[in-house]
């Protein structure tokens, strides 16, 4: 993990049109520092509110944006893909989700940035989903065979 955050919107109009223009330069921004060539993001899915949806979807859409105008690879996962490929159940909670986080990087998450794992998970996610392999990893046919040969990784 490189850097986490949330964006906060105390100091923003109340405009929506404002808070997806501060998005959009957050978002870029944050490639500029970083200089990453691509870009995984959560598809949202599903909202009780249908207002609520609509801004979410937006704000999603100029994030993406703010990649594809910076050259990156944009990649998209549903929810249940990411929480599958970073606890093993797709219908895992935010608090599975980001304890499981900091047993893989091997870092302690601050609680205040809860609603930032969504972010880290989906590039986790990515990760795994690149295909990329370490050099010397070995690769196992199941949860099985990881634990018979790494006894020291298993609780």
């Amino acid at each position: 993990m490189v850097d986490i955050g949330v964006l906060t919107f105390a100091h923003i109009s109340s405009d929506h049109a404002v808070k997806l223009r501060y998005i959009f330069e957050q978002v870029q921004d944050l490639i500029r520092q970083h200089n990453p060539s691509e870009m995984a993001i959560e598809t949202p899915i599903y909202a009780q509110n249908p207002l609520s949806m609509l801004k979410l979807g937006r704000a999603q859409g100029v994030a993406i944006a703010a990649g594809v105008v910076c050259d990156l690879a944009i990649t998209e996962y549903l929810p249940k893909k990411i929480k599958r490929a970073v606890t093993g159940n797709g219908n895992a909670s935010k608090e599975q989700v980001a304890g499981m986080l900091e047993n893989i990087l091997h870092q302690k998450l601050n609680q205040k940035y809860l609603d930032a794992t969504d972010a880290l998970a989906a590039a986790v996610c990515h990760h795994f989903q690149s295909g990329t392999k370490q050099t010397g990893t070995k690769s196992y046919s199941g949860w099985g065979a990881f634990a018979k040969d790494n006894p020291d990784k298993v609780k």
